[in-house]
């Protein structure tokens, strides 16, 4: 009997199977299990600077030196810095969630009361964070809802002594094992999007 002659006739191979329907909210909160960390995307548009908070960030490759990161579909800011197509990927320090916070959301000053220097490749680098990328963009990938963004590394650096703020089950910090996860991280439009990457909203 091969692999495709199942009971009755009916087919064994799973590329045959349907693939089960996943709540998005049940994978959210899934998801939220693994504790990322947070960064802010930072470029100079025609206007002045420009920037959002992201989640989904991670290091892609040595050689050539990339990263990459994926803002949401939705997302106002990010067509501003593809015209851009070089920015800056601030990692975030434990105290600034206030800076998360001001970053995820839209039609507002952004940079009200932030302090933040040129990168060496002229992208705001936000004052205090743990480490910051200047890149350019390399790449672009379908990801859904989201837009998966491919930046090649032109220059980096880090501070030893800063501690990098963490998300996990939807709040800010390390969540304990008996701590609830708090209701926001099960509905859209929580202060960051579960793993969903850019939170600008």
């Amino acid at each position: 009997m091969s692999r495709r002659d199942g009971i009755d006739g009916v087919s064994a191979d799973p590329a045959d199977v349907p693939p089960a329907v996943v709540d998005p909210r049940v994978m959210r909160d899934v998801l939220g299990h693994f504790v990322s960390g947070i960064t802010v995307v930072t470029a100079m548009g025609d206007d002045g600077p420009v920037g959002f908070t992201c989640q989904s960030f991670s290091s892609l490759s040595l050689d050539p030196p990339l990263v990459a990161f994926a803002p949401a579909r939705t997302s106002s800011t990010w067509p501003r810095l593809r015209a851009a197509g070089r920015f800056c990927v601030n990692v975030l320090a434990e105290e600034q969630s206030g800076l998360s916070r001001q970053f995820a959301r839209s039609g507002t000053d952004k940079y009200a009361g932030v302090t933040w220097a040129p990168s060496p490749h002229g992208s705001p680098m936000l004052e205090g964070v743990v480490a910051w990328i200047d890149s350019e963009l390399w790449a672009e990938y379908d990801g859904g809802d989201h837009t998966i963004v491919v930046a090649r590394v032109l220059d980096l650096g880090a501070d030893a002594s800063r501690t990098p703020l963490l998300f996990h089950r939807g709040a800010y910090g390390l969540q304990s094992k008996d701590h609830p996860a708090p209701h926001h991280s099960r509905a859209r439009g929580g202060p960051l999007q579960g793993a969903q990457g850019e939170a600008e909203r």
